[in-house]
């Protein structure tokens, strides 16, 4: 069983969300990225079709088109494809349009196929088109990745155009240009819930995640709200897919390894420390909207339901002064860090447990993957200082890993955390990838490669923690 998809041999990257009306079933398609040691006889390049009725099963087919990230609508009786494609001598990029009867055998229009205009929109970027109808204008609207021609590089920002007939298309000034990022904003979407449009869009620089802004009109302003991201570092290239009723979010979770940007240490600390490859494992999150207008995520039901064998966990004191009991655990630490060990630690599992902190504690949370040392293991760590969970990994804790990180930060996640307020924490895990949830509201993925098979543990520095209900869940 898989919690996330990853296909033999391969990554995934950018999904292009598809829903089929008739079939009710989600026909998404993905850029497949291989690994080096792929068999030659498996390997099969351009976009495959991903079917699913559920967010976490997949039935794979390849397609013809060659290309990267786009979308596909249905009009007229046809399905459209909108992607784009690449020159390398003199460099180029071009936004393609091709057809289909059946979502599998597509049809390229060549004479469709256009480019940046050269006085809106810089020559270099112009890709992953984005294409839906506007009712409002009665036309339909392309959204693309691209920069605009500006005085500075800080010229990234989500282009728009405009058609009739999905042919012809005219350009105008960008639906979003904030002046912020050297790079294009890749992978635009645009979705309405409620009474509330999102625009969607994913950047490498200055930050690098999937960010979303919002406005009630499609003319915007486009406001930027206090978290303005579904994820952490560990999921990019996401877009959006609604299947009448429910509206999601599709990611790549990275995998590592594969060096393929030549910034790996030369001593071999193991995959922990080694750079993020291109592509990795689908993550869907299901959006929630909450009564401000702003969005957080929780688990699709697939994953959510996955488990039905759940067992009670149990813990013990390693530092400090513990009280536990049949489903409490609670430490008084204000001198310094206190820390328990529980279970040992599933392939593929959840991990679910209620915490709650007094005071004012450095930090407090969760470890996984350590033994009796508490040294190696990767530990999630709410610190209500800077309001934020901070991934940090075993290597951390040395001096070895200040010199590889020279950083204070590895991964984090913006949340507000109050004292007194109870946290619902749920941690899917499946090999390497992992997915914390907070209050079904907040999503935080990461991976785990070096360390396995060992225990999972709570802690908490110069304040109190409670822990209730800590249980494992597996098939």
């Amino acid at each position: 069983m898989d919690l996330f998809y990853t296909p033999e041999y391969a990554k995934t990257g950018d999904v292009i969300p598809f829903y089929n009306e008739e079939l009710k079933q989600f026909d998404h398609y993905y850029l497949k990225n291989w690994n080096p040691d792929a068999p030659k006889d498996k390997i099969v390049h351009g976009w495959h079709r991903i079917t699913t009725m559920d967010n976490r099963n997949y039935i794979e087919t390849p397609t013809k088109i060659h290309g990267g990230t786009g979308s596909v609508i249905k009009a007229d009786g046809l399905y459209h494809m909108f992607y784009c494609t690449f020159d390398q001598n003199p460099p180029a990029q071009w936004a393609r349009h091709a057809i289909s009867k059946d979502l599998t055998e597509w049809e390229d229009v060549p004479e469709d196929k256009f480019g940046p205009d050269g006085v809106i929109y810089n020559m270099s970027d112009w890709r992953d088109p984005y294409v839906f109808w506007n009712e409002e204008e009665n036309k339909w609207w392309m959204l693309l990745a691209a920069r605009e021609n500006a005085p500075t590089e800080r010229n990234g920002c989500v282009a728009l155009c405009a058609s009739e007939d999905l042919s012809k298309w005219e350009y105008r000034k960008p639906i979003y240009a904030p002046r912020f990022n050297q790079a294009a904003n890749e992978c635009p979407d645009l979705f309405k819930m409620g009474d509330w449009y999102y625009l969607v869009y994913s950047n490498y620089t200055d930050g690098f995640c999937t960010y979303y802004r919002m406005s009630q009109s499609l003319n915007g302003p486009w406001i930027r709200p206090e978290v303005d991201t579904f994820d952490g570092r560990a999921f990019y290239a996401a877009k959006t897919g609604f299947d009448g009723k429910d509206h999601y979010v599709y990611g790549w979770n990275p995998t590592r390894g594969e060096n393929g940007w030549g910034f790996d240490p030369g001593k071999d600390f193991g995959k922990d420390y080694k750079t993020w490859n291109w592509g990795g494992s689908i993550v869907v999150h299901k959006i929630i909207q909450r009564a401000d207008g702003t969005l957080g995520v929780c688990p699709v039901e697939s994953v959510a339901n996955a488990f039905n064998k759940i067992q009670n966990a149990s813990l013990q004191s390693l530092t400090g002064n513990w009280v536990i009991n049949k489903n409490t655990a609670v430490c008084e630490s204000m001198d310094g860090f206190s820390s328990a060990i529980g279970d040992k630690i599933p392939e593929l599992c959840c991990i679910k447990a209620k915490i709650k902190y007094n005071g004012n504690p450095t930090r407090f949370g969760i470890a996984l993957q350590v033994d009796d040392t508490y040294a190696q293991g990767y530990y999630l760590m709410f610190e209500p200082w800077y309001n934020r969970i901070q991934f940090r990994s075993g290597l951390r804790m040395y001096e070895q890993g200040g010199q590889m990180f020279p950083y204070a930060v590895e991964m984090e996640r913006l949340i507000k955390l109050e004292a007194g307020k109870e946290y619902e924490l749920a941690i899917y895990i499946q090999d390497t990838l992992a997915v914390l949830y907070v209050n079904n509201e907040l999503a935080f993925g990461f991976r785990m490669y070096n360390e396995k098979d060992r225990q999972l543990g709570f802690f908490v520095s110069e304040g109190t923690l409670e822990v209730k209900d800590v249980t494992i869940e597996e098939e």
